[in-house]
């Protein structure tokens, strides 16, 4: 047992407690067993049950600082055990190791002893190149695996729950499919309640045993990783479970949460993390660490991090001092250790920052989930056509500050539960037009700048609300609307893919340019990507239910253009009426097409290369509107030049070249 890692956890310091605290197998005193050690410093005694001890009490010995040890000659991995303790007023209760790697599945509370460096990966050609994926195509399939297939529910075997190493053959070949380049999984640690989506946390480092051991996990990630598809895990740092068994009241005292009752508990009826004691900060920080290290995450989502920013996620409230500085020590630390991991945060404040690196002043974030635009967005389409004048300027809004973070685009499950509906049945009109409309919808989501994140079940167009008992509609696919769809999405997805404009220089201003943003009257917008490289698409909306015709586009350049993806394509379920190719006529001091849209339909077009005009020239940009450049000083994490982006040790590393 390592002392030094026990000194750096009561400091508030360390990244690798695991291997030290919980129940790790060893060779001492010339036997072999297991060594078991738990912080319990409000305990008047602890003892270890177990299987190795036909759960009988084996009195713990007390070390400096509150931690508890023992070592059980002929103890292994696979058995069962607990922590019976004793509190300061004589009660007793036996409670799971707040270290354990695995545990029992519900409603059982059993930790089980188990080795985490017995996998055997074949990833290593994945590990060596993956990176943040600023100048490449990112787009997430978030996704519970618990409903996301289900098997027969006569099926008596894990609740009819598919193996991690079983649903890999079912869902690497779907995500191969679908043209999704990375998942995202809805919280895996240890949790007791199905209904709280693994977002009410019990065990920190428990894979969940709902589907399978953590080897069969790492098989699941690996797997992905050899088919070239990343994986990032949802995290809960904020708050945990108040079952008995768990973190609540672990000692006797309040180990992990407040002293203070009205800082102790959320509104969901859990037990808020107290980051002002470093123990918290300590094992918070070695959770991450953890899944990172083992199971080879290629990026971490910490939940609701508002709330970690300010108190209670009120700004009126003022800023929480420690939780902030959880954030910065262990983003920083985290991405010196794993700078090839994407540190991601799910954050509904305006903090500046939250994407800058930590030696700049930032939160150490590489991106930031833009829910301002997922609550524009789906605000504006939600209305009639009729009222959409008047909200004309939610969709331009987010490119008014689009450049002071790393943004990712979501869509994500809290947008189809608790009666919100899905996103096709937030759309107004009749059961075509909410098709057309959605096609538009995610054009729209695809040609906007930052990185793309989906639920399951939208690339379906699903119009039940998820239910986390159930899997998503999949017979809709039968239906040819659905087909259709589904068809049109798997084009989205490889066009997104095929053009370095949609994704090459996301966070570069100059990658975007509005082409017209102020046509109210006729719900129409127009604006072009770049990949300041040489290739540029103009992408043209209608979200008003009339045709408009003769749409001015400016181009730039003389030439043929072609349109490369329309929604009212018939192949994708509308009527066909598309333009194909037009001419470049001149305009002004430069160029336009004049494209026909039917109602509630868009459009990308692109020109066609020539003879004269190779691709490779760069192009002469039309004249538009920029998005609204940032006003402040702002830190090297959003570059403002013509840049690749690379994060390293020191922060975000820029390779510059002149135009």
């Amino acid at each position: 047992m390592d002392s030094r890692i026990l000194t750096e956890y009561l400091q508030g310091n360390c990244f690798n407690a695991y291997e030290a605290l919980g129940a790790h197998p060893s060779h001492e005193y010339d036997q072999d067993g297991v060594r078991f050690t738990v912080y319990a410093p409000h305990a008047r005694s602890v003892a270890l049950i177990g299987e190795c001890n036909g759960w009988q009490g084996y009195p713990m010995h007390a070390l400096e600082g509150g931690m508890w040890t023992i070592f059980i000659n002929g103890a292994h991995e696979g058995q069962l055990y607990k922590f019976r303790i004793e509190t300061a007023g004589g009660e007793y209760y036996d409670r799971m190791d707040p270290f354990a790697f695995c545990s029992e599945c519900r409603p059982n509370t059993a930790s089980i002893v188990t080795r985490m460096d017995t996998y055997a990966w074949g990833d290593g050609a994945w590990m060596a190149q993956r990176d943040k994926n600023y100048n490449r195509p990112m787009s997430i399939y978030e996704l519970h695996l618990g409903s996301w297939r289900r098997k027969d529910e006569a099926d008596p075997t894990q609740d009819g729950f598919y193996r991690y190493d079983e649903i890999a053959a079912l869902l690497i070949p779907y995500l191969k499919q679908t043209g999704y380049t990375h998942i995202e999984l809805l919280p895996l640690t240890e949790y007791p309640f199905d209904g709280s989506w693994g977002y009410q946390t019990a065990g920190y480092f428990s894979a969940t045993s709902r589907y399978g051991t953590p080897a069969q996990l790492m098989a699941l990630i690996d797997h992905c990783h050899q088919a070239g598809i990343g994986v990032i895990l949802d995290f809960v740092p904020l708050h945990f479970v108040t079952d008995f068994y768990a973190l609540h009241q672990y000692d006797g005292g309040f180990l992990y949460e407040s002293e203070d009752p009205a800082q102790r508990y959320s509104e969901w009826g859990t037990a808020l993390f107290d980051f002002t004691k470093p123990h918290v900060q300590s094992f918070l920080k070695s959770a991450l660490d953890f899944w990172i290290r083992y199971f080879h995450l290629d990026g971490v989502r910490y939940d609701a991090v508002s709330r970690l920013i300010y108190q209670q996620g009120d700004s009126a409230k003022g800023v929480n001092d420690p939780g902030l500085w959880f954030l910065k020590s262990a983003n920083y630390t985290l991405q010196q250790r794993y700078p090839q991991v994407m540190l991601i945060a799910e954050d509904s404040s305006d903090f500046l920052k939250v994407t800058a690196p930590v030696v700049y002043g930032g939160l150490g974030f590489d991106y930031k989930w833009d829910l301002g635009w997922m609550n524009d967005t789906l605000e504006y389409l939600s209305a009639p056509a009729t009222q959409r004048p008047a909200l004309h300027h939610k969709l331009t809004f987010s490119m008014t500050y689009f450049y002071r973070d790393i943004f990712l685009l979501p869509l994500s499950h809290d947008e189809v539960v608790h009666g919100k509906k899905t996103v096709i049945d937030k759309l107004p009109g009749s059961y075509e037009e909410k098709f057309s409309q959605l096609r538009a919808l995610y054009i729209y989501m695809f040609t906007h700048p930052g990185k793309k994140l989906n639920f399951m079940g939208n690339e379906l167009a699903e119009f039940k609300e998820w239910d986390e008992n159930k899997q998503p509609g999949w017979n809709l696919l039968d239906y040819p609307a659905h087909q259709a769809f589904f068809r049109f999405w798997q084009a989205l997805q490889l066009l997104y893919q095929e053009h370095p404009a949609l994704y090459q220089e996301d966070y570069h201003p100059n990658s975007f340019c509005w082409l017209n943003a102020d046509d109210s009257a006729h719900c129409v917008y127009s604006y072009s990507r770049d990949d300041l490289h040489g290739e540029q698409l103009f992408i043209v909306l209608n979200f008003s239910n009339r045709v408009q015709t003769d749409i001015n586009l400016p181009v730039g350049q003389a030439g043929q253009y072609e349109e490369l993806l329309s929604t009212d394509d018939s192949r994708y379920g509308g009527s066909g009426r598309t333009d194909g190719y037009a001419s470049a006529r001149p305009q002004g001091k430069g160029y336009s097409i004049f494209v026909n849209l039917p109602p509630y339909s868009a459009a990308i077009w692109k020109r066609q290369p020539s003879a004269a005009q190779p691709t490779e020239q760069a192009a002469v940009r039309p004249t538009g509107k920029r998005a609204a450049p940032r006003k402040q000083e702002l830190p090297a994490s959003t570059a403002h030049r013509r840049v690749k982006t690379k994060r390293t040790a020191g922060g975000i590393k820029t390779e510059e070249k002149n135009r």
